[in-house]
């Protein structure tokens, strides 16, 4: 029987929040073909207890290949074994995270195993009377959906957006297999070699992962004025986000962008000021739970995703929203 497999992430052995999202996505697929879903991951001392929360939140079965040298990520030892794994297994569906260990190393498996992969999709379905994965992704610089399958060959390949699906609740007692899988040693060697690791500094690293996000676009005119944004997002205690034409404005660094081409948010409150809501930064923020809008524009896309919208002039309407926040906490 076919599988639908999803490729877990982990980090000194815990496994990354991409890996349980990939299920919400997986879970649905495999429903919908009737085949039983799997997840695959590749690491060293990998806690036992992230391998039964797979389980728990959706995977069937567990293929795990552990090895010291799978500690970190490097591609060819990564990909010689997926494509082992592929060819002794003959998946259906295999889907990944666009991460930079998912954009990096799908590629190198769709070569080596002779078959298609669209990146960065924003939906995943299959067809109705094919059973083949419809991949679907902006395309045309954001302006169409399109929609992407691979009727010949398989696997059928995909990857996804971090945070652009909720991850699956977990199921206590539920049941599924670890498969411990030994590999050939051949498949481990690398010619590159990890000499040291350093976490990367940046005001905008946490992003991805804050529960509030203010973020601003180009009604705020000029990168000076980003100097609201920041003020409301300290008050609230909230990472500061930004749309591309702001970055490619060098109001604000790339780190912040939010977006398409940029970093995808959930937080539980967004709030968009001056953003006029192109389809590249709704495919970026639109999960998230509460979304404020402020714009003078009152048919501005970004309404049509809001919560609650307000139309009116941003330089009114942010310093009255921090002159209060600033009573509220003095008081």
């Amino acid at each position: 029987m076919s599988e639908v497999w999803t490729l877990a992430e982990q980090h000194k052995g815990q496994l990354k929040s991409i890996s349980f999202e990939l299920l919400a996505r997986g879970r649905k697929l495999a429903d919908n073909l009737n085949e039983k879903l799997s997840s695959v991951i590749l690491g060293s001392n990998i806690n036992n207890e992230s391998l039964q929360e797979l389980i728990l939140r959706g995977a069937d079965k567990v293929y795990l290949v552990e090895d010291p040298t799978l500690e970190h990520f490097l591609v060819e030892p990564y990909s010689n074994i997926v494509e082992y794994l592929i060819n002794k297994y003959h998946p259906d569906i295999l889907i990944a995270g666009a991460t930079t260990l998912g954009r990096t190393l799908m590629p190198y498996v769709a070569i080596k195993v002779n078959t298609g992969l669209t990146a960065d999709c924003t939906e995943l379905e299959i067809e109705e009377l094919t059973g083949n994965l419809l991949q679907i992704r902006p395309a045309i610089g954001g302006n169409i959906l399109a929609t992407i399958k691979t009727p010949k060959h398989r696997p059928q390949m995909a990857t996804v957006r971090p945070k652009s699906i909720a991850i699956p609740e977990r199921i206590e007692g539920r049941q599924g297999e670890i498969l411990k899988i030994d590999v050939p040693s051949e498949l481990l060697k690398s010619r590159t070699e990890i000499l040291g690791a350093r976490n990367a500094v940046d005001e905008a690293m946490g992003l991805e992962d804050a529960d509030k996000i203010v973020a601003g676009g180009r009604g705020l005119k000029k990168s000076d004025n980003f100097n609201l944004i920041k003020e409301l997002a300290e008050l609230l205690s909230a990472a500061v986000g930004a749309s591309r034409e702001t970055v490619d404005r060098g109001w604000i660094s790339y780190p912040h962008q939010v977006g398409l081409t940029g970093k995808t948010v959930s937080p539980k409150l967004y709030m968009a000021i001056g953003i006029s809501g192109a389809i590249q930064h709704l495919a970026g923020m639109k999960t998230s739970e509460n979304i404020v809008a402020i714009n003078n524009d009152p048919d501005a896309q970004i309404f049509q995703v809001a919560d609650f919208g307000i139309v009116g002039d941003l330089f009114e309407i942010v310093p009255a929203i921090i002159e209060e926040l600033r009573k509220r906490k003095d008081s």
